[in-house]
């Protein structure tokens, strides 16, 4: 597979760098926080710092990440707002994976009528799978 990405494409922005900061409990996740910086590295006052908090939460097919951005002024204000980010970032992955169990039935067998040349016998709709 070829990538249609050229060097323009690819080229880093330096008027929203940021240098990333982890902080964890390492029990329930972590809170990424984003310090804006300048091209030269230090740090750019004239932007807000940003918080993404991650976690992960077990499925049957095993552990699905989720990130989440959390809405805070502070590293404290983002420690408390983490276990609300959270549930909502669950709910709308459990929203969207019923979304997609729903089109996935919808479209699964759409029966055909009786082949040319069968007659008599059997039941109706003559065997024909035709996926959409």
């Amino acid at each position: 597979m070829a990538l249609d990405k050229s060097a323009e494409d690819l080229k880093m922005d330096s008027t929203s760098l940021f240098r990333e900061e982890i902080i964890t409990d390492r029990k329930v996740g972590t809170i990424r926080v984003l310090h804006p910086v300048t091209a030269d590295g230090t740090a750019d006052d004239r932007r807000q710092c940003l918080y993404v908090g991650e976690t992960q939460v077990m499925t049957p097919m095993g552990a699905l990440p989720l990130a989440f951005p959390l809405e805070c002024e502070t590293l404290a204000d983002a420690i408390e707002k983490f276990a609300e980010g959270a549930q909502g970032a669950v709910e709308r992955a459990m929203n969207e994976l019923q979304q997609m169990r729903r089109e996935a039935a919808s479209s699964i067998v759409i029966p055909e009528g009786m082949p040319p040349g069968m007659t008599g016998g059997g039941a109706p709709g003559g065997g024909k799978i035709k996926l959409p």
